[in-house]
């Protein structure tokens, strides 16, 4: 066993996976969360790292699945906490169910939270812990035929920025919380959320191995927000200076469905 322990969600594929790789190759023993079975195959990939990698398959948009995700540490203290796991959802609002919809944000939003604040209470009162949550370039601009994603990631780089100050604030400085913003990276995303004939699905997409390497190298110096990649730097800073009208049009041409593909 390790002398540090690590939390990934979302770890069976994509960002997750690469982010577990990571921990696990810096001596982290890893606890790797997904909500599919795929996870316990990643699991066994991550092993070659010789740390002890534990995978369970549980839905952390429920209470009770984060509360089963934190029982499963056994009270090991968590060092690391990559808060990983997310849904997204493509096409028009009006065209989704609720259902959908409302797993998005209960896994985006009210799971994230919940387990971020289970374990930063305990990184707090040990003094010592670095969190990274996953938000994304999307929560800078209105999501047209993305709008309760977008909604959720806007709520995610809020969120992180909000509780990194009141840390700061309140002396607990050697407790950072990173925020990873990537653009369209290539992983499973867009096919589960329905985006397979969008342009941005359609489009080159951002390595996750790279924009994983990037949060984890970001979050272990301290840092706070990381957007990955100079493209994304640059729609980033767009968003920031384009009325919101200017980006739904821009957003719209990227995620309407029947888009062409790009570049």
């Amino acid at each position: 066993m390790a002398d540090k322990f690590a939390i990934v969600t979302g770890a069976s594929t994509g960002i997750g996976f690469e982010l577990a790789h990571l921990a696990a190759s810096d001596g982290y023993d890893v606890l790797i969360v997904a909500d599919e079975p795929l996870i316990n195959s990643a699991g066994a990939d991550i092993q070659q790292h010789g740390v002890e990698v534990r995978s369970i398959e549980i839905d952390l948009s429920t209470f009770d699945g984060v509360d089963k995700l934190i029982a499963a540490t056994n009270g090991r203290p968590v060092n690391v906490l990559c808060a990983n796991a997310g849904h997204g959802l493509g096409h028009g609002f009006l065209d989704q169910s609720p259902a959908d919809w409302r797993h998005v944000i209960d896994t985006n939003i009210v799971g994230t939270v919940y387990l971020v604040q289970e374990v930063v209470k305990q990184m707090v009162a040990r003094g010592d812990g670095k969190v990274m949550l996953t938000g994304s370039i999307a929560g800078f601009m209105p999501g047209t035929y993305q709008a309760v994603y977008n909604g959720t990631k806007a709520f995610v780089d809020s969120f992180a920025d909000a509780l990194r100050a009141e840390l700061e604030n309140e002396g607990h400085s050697n407790v950072t919380i990173t925020n990873l913003m990537p653009g369209a990276t290539d992983t499973e995303f867009f096919d589960r959320a329905g985006m397979g004939d969008t342009s941005v699905g359609q489009a080159k997409k951002d390595d996750p191995a790279k924009v994983a390497k990037d949060g984890w190298t970001h979050m272990m110096k301290g840092g706070g927000d990381i957007v990955s990649g100079w493209k994304n730097k640059l729609q980033a800073a767009a968003a920031h200076v384009l009325p919101h009208g200017a980006t739904a049009a821009l957003h719209k041409g990227m995620a309407e469905p029947g888009g062409q593909g790009g570049e």
